[in-house]
């Protein structure tokens, strides 16, 4: 089943059965009547497959299912925080927000053109936000629209993962954990949590998506990327997000074998005599490098090639005098292979920590947690 399968005005008053004790008082919380909560409670059930409270003398008693969904419908309605938004009209804006037009959100939901429209204008006249502006011969979601459309998708993330967690429950885990991945993170600690993870959960699927963290903290905060995993950053400046360190790394000055300084300990001002390849300015490790040679006092050395990219950077080192700043894990299979060398570490003040970087509203599942962990032991 989907979330869109859900009835949101039902899952609230399972909400209120569970924090009230009864339908009665439940009936009264969402201004329903007795027997439409008990229908409505009956129909989620049916929908989701699985009981959600067992009737006593004393009250409704919640299920193992109930306990393990009714904190994710809350996060959710929290996140949603109104009465009058229905699942289609989550869904409408949800879908036009990632199509960027209403055919190409009609073409992906399978939803005709004109029900979507109907469902965001009705969105819009009930919260009375302006959500759609009209650009040239198209349309774009106007500043209320994307704040609103982030929150639906951070609800959608909680119902998503209260399904997988029922799933679980009746042994058929299906969750996708979808991680950010930052350069240093794909190096070792990565790869050796997921191969780690999958030896106990080999029906989860896991999506890793590369890039900076320019890139991937946006996508981190919408709920598309469930962790980031990379160089963690001081000061933090998304309010929304919380940061776990789980190791340190000291980069060091990289070359092919055989370059004219292998063997001894340079120091800095022999390292400026020399062309180098480093990322380009304004990301991390290039600041890094330019704070490596402002503390010596030194001037730049001459950089005729940029990139991020670690295949580019083997590859130019190997055939030239270039000289590149690395983690050694970044390179740790051309340096066993002896096709590069470090020629020395990079002062201590160039230290970074790796971590994780997650939502602060983020409520890992229990398979998620257990992959946390297993990037801890990794690091460790």
């Amino acid at each position: 089943m989907e979330v869109w399968d859900l009835n949101l005005r039902h899952l609230q008053a399972i909400v209120r059965i569970a924090e009230l004790g009864s339908i009665c008082a439940a009936a009264q919380a969402v201004n329903l009547t007795q027997p439409a909560i008990t229908s409505a409670l009956a129909r989620s059930e049916a929908t989701l497959g699985a009981k959600l409270f067992e009737r006593r003398h004393d009250g409704m008693m919640p299920t193992d299912a109930a306990l393990l969904l009714v904190p994710r419908i809350r996060a959710a309605l929290d996140h949603i925080a109104s009465p009058l938004v229905t699942a289609s009209r989550m869904r409408a804006l949800l879908a036009l927000a990632d199509s960027g037009s209403y055919s190409a959100a009609s073409a992906r939901t399978g939803l005709s053109l004109p029900s979507l429209q109907r469902a965001v204008t009705d969105l819009s006249l009930s919260l009375r936000r302006t959500l759609v502006e009209r650009r040239g011969k198209g349309v774009a979601l106007s500043a209320s629209g994307l704040q609103i459309a982030r929150a639906f998708r951070l609800a959608l993330v909680e119902l998503e993962a209260g399904l997988a967690e029922l799933a679980a429950l009746r042994g058929r885990e299906t969750r996708r954990i979808t991680v950010g991945a930052m350069p240093l993170s794909r190096a070792r600690v990565l790869p050796a949590a997921v191969t780690c993870f999958l030896r106990r959960h080999p029906g989860v699927k896991i999506s890793i998506l590369e890039g900076s963290r320019a890139e991937l903290v946006e996508p981190l905060r919408n709920g598309a990327i469930d962790l980031m995993i990379g160089a963690l950053r001081e000061p933090l400046l998304e309010p929304d997000v919380l940061q776990q360190p789980l190791f340190h790394d000291l980069p060091a000055i990289v070359a092919r074998k055989g370059h004219p300084l292998e063997g001894r300990e340079p120091v800095l001002a022999e390292l400026i005599a020399y062309p180098w390849v480093t990322a380009a300015s304004g990301a991390p490790l290039r600041d890094s490098w330019e704070h490596m040679f402002a503390l010596a006092g030194l001037p730049l050395p001459q950089v005729p090639v940029e990139s991020g990219s670690v295949m580019t950077i083997r590859q130019l080192l190997m055939d030239s005098d270039l000289l590149t700043l690395l983690s050694p894990d970044q390179v740790e299979v051309e340096l066993e292979a002896g096709w590069l060398t470090v020629l020395r570490l990079a002062p201590c003040a160039l230290r970074r920590t790796i971590g994780v970087t997650t939502r602060d509203s983020w409520r890992p599942t229990a398979v998620q947690a257990e992959f946390v962990a297993d990037l801890k032991a990794a690091a460790s």
